[in-house]
């Protein structure tokens, strides 16, 4: 297949390339290479390409930036994904979409499924949401709602994800600032574009999916066990949600169940064994 990947210097679509170039025709685009915000650009770029499949790794993601420039939020996050939807449908290529737990609200005690209903706090969740929507009208269309991404260093060089900078914290002994009251699926970029493969090469139904590691826990919860597998201490200042002093909100309780991706035979690994594998150095 030939497979174009939009935002593939960043920490998703670093994974995804590495992933499909072992088995695929991969065409790589960073930013310099397409600004998925142009709609005539995406559309001479996919001209020209031809892919079967489209994977779009670009988004906006300073969720507290999101506030003071919703354009900008709002162009990449959605509109650029309608662009990218149209073209795929209009060349009949295959578009897999990567989506946020954000655009739920975080008022339950239990992981969402796909079923739940959105309900977006912030402009970045509404942006993340619309641009769900504009992918799922493409026929041919994998949205996965992902969450707390970590894994190696995307070919830029840049973070490794939040995990990733608490880890570089705890092994430098320094007091590493925790949400105690905020629980996560943590994702592990290898196992996202893993997955993403098999959507593909085993023609599961098109829709929507949560495409997480298995299990769920707070971020104090999971830097303890970061600590342990490091056998380091671990200082922590406990933060919540109320004292952050954050601009946006965020979803208290944004765990995500991947059972529907289970269902069509795609298993994905618990975190904790992610989080062994993230920190061995190894990509799974």
């Amino acid at each position: 297949m030939r497979v174009v990947v939009t935002g593939a210097r960043g920490l998703l679509g670093g994974a995804i390339t590495r992933e499909f170039v072992t088995c695929h025709e991969v065409s790589a685009l960073d930013r310099s290479s397409l600004d998925v915000t142009d709609g005539n650009a995406v559309a001479s770029v996919i001209d020209r390409e031809r892919p079967d499949v489209v994977i779009n790794c670009a988004a906006y993601n300073d969720v507290d930036g999101a506030e003071d420039d919703p354009v900008l939020a709002l162009r990449t996050n959605a509109f650029a994904v309608l662009a990218l939807a149209r073209v795929a449908i209009a060349t009949g290529a295959i578009l897999i979409h990567f989506s946020s737990d954000f655009v739920f609200d975080g008022d339950t005690d239990r992981p969402y499924v796909e079923e739940d209903q959105p309900n977006p706090r912030s402009v970045y969740a509404a942006s993340k949401l619309l641009g769900d929507l504009f992918a799922l009208e493409t026929p041919r269309a994998y949205v996965l709602r992902v969450e707390s991404l970590f894994g190696p260093a995307g070919p830029d060089g840049g973070r490794r994800g939040s995990l990733g900078t608490i880890v570089d914290g705890i092994r430098r002994g320094a007091e590493v600032p925790l949400f105690v009251d905020r629980v996560v699926s943590p994702s592990y970029t290898p196992d996202l574009a893993r997955a993403a493969r098999a959507l593909l090469e085993r023609d599961v139904p098109p829709g929507l999916y949560h495409c997480v590691n298995s299990g769920h826990a707070t971020w104090s919860d999971i830097a303890e066990r970061a600590a342990s597998l490091m056998e380091v201490e671990l200082r922590m200042r406990p933060v919540t949600l109320e004292t952050a002093g954050l601009r946006a909100r965020r979803p208290r309780y944004c765990a995500l169940a991947n059972a529907k991706l289970a269902s069509v035979g795609i298993e994905m690994p618990p975190w904790q064994e992610a989080l062994r594998q993230f920190l061995s150095g190894g990509s799974g």
